[in-house]
């Protein structure tokens, strides 16, 4: 006779012992918890790190330190400034490469030919980097938000522009030739089609570069800038005090965080029936 707990119903089979109990004790946590754990269990290792080494603060502050400065700088009014600054030239630059990107996209997508001229010069120029051409947009444009918009806009250009064209050419040809068949405009076609199946590819890359657009701001700031987050980092090295350094960096990864969740809560809303 098979022991109860080692035959699964319905199946006709035998399972190890045990199987049921650990199925029972598997549960899956949700990510803001995991997310919530993860930073906890790094700021406690970071905090041993410092008391275990003795780093004196301005080699590695401790966590603690950190989040006393963070929350006296908050109550002031140069924190919010430079985060301000930083956060209208990050979200500037996506929404102009967002923008390009996307109508781009669509034409390389579609235009083969223009494709094959256009794409291998658009990869060329990612081997250069940013920190290289900044001076020179600075020097064009000058040292105001304009050219640090432009620079974040030059760093999430390119990611949206490649995943936007592999998603809209991975809709499926069976989809568009019926499309055609059934006499969808070209309009039609992108609106019912097209951009309804390739929004998942394209939030990808869009997710990817609200990331980079925070980088572009600061870059832009290193270089040139006199307010915002990359600003303040240079300030904050040339006095040597590390933990407004890491209350800048802590502020411009919030940021980031922040963009990537807003991306993705608009995505589960456009993309629900996926």
């Amino acid at each position: 006779m098979v022991h109860e707990h080692g035959f699964l119903a319905g199946r006709g089979r035998l399972a190890p012992p045990g199987a049921a109990t650990r199925q029972r004790l598997t549960v899956r946590l949700p990510s803001w918890v995991s997310l919530a754990i993860t930073v906890v269990v790094l700021l406690i290792g970071w905090q041993v790190l410092v008391v275990v080494r003795d780093y004196p603060p301005f080699i590695l502050p401790a966590p603690t330190l950190v989040l006393q400065r963070l929350a006296v700088e908050l109550a002031g009014e140069t924190l919010p400034r430079h985060a301000q600054v930083t956060l209208s030239a990050a979200l500037g630059g996506f929404g102009m490469a967002l923008v390009l990107s996307l109508a781009l996209g669509y034409l390389l997508a579609h235009a083969r030919s223009f494709d094959r001229v256009l794409t291998p010069l658009l990869a060329a120029s990612q081997a250069v980097p940013v920190v290289a051409i900044a001076p020179l947009i600075i020097l064009w444009v000058g040292i105001g938000i304009e050219s640090r918009v432009l620079v974040a806009a030059l760093v999430t250009f390119f990611p949206i522009l490649s995943a936007t064209i592999v998603a809209i050419r991975g809709v499926p040809r069976e989809l568009v030739e019926m499309a055609h068949i059934s006499g969808a405009s070209r309009m039609q076609m992108l609106r019912h089609v097209e951009l309804p199946l390739a929004l998942p590819g394209i939030f990808g890359g869009a997710k990817a570069g609200l990331a980079l657009a925070t980088t572009g701001a600061v870059v832009g700031e290193f270089v040139g800038g006199r307010d915002g987050l990359g600003a303040l980092i240079n300030i904050a090295r040339g006095l040597f005090d590390t933990p407004l350094m890491f209350v800048a960096l802590t502020v411009l990864a919030s940021i980031t965080l922040l963009f990537y969740l807003t991306a993705l809560l608009v995505e589960r809303l456009l993309i629900h029936w996926e």
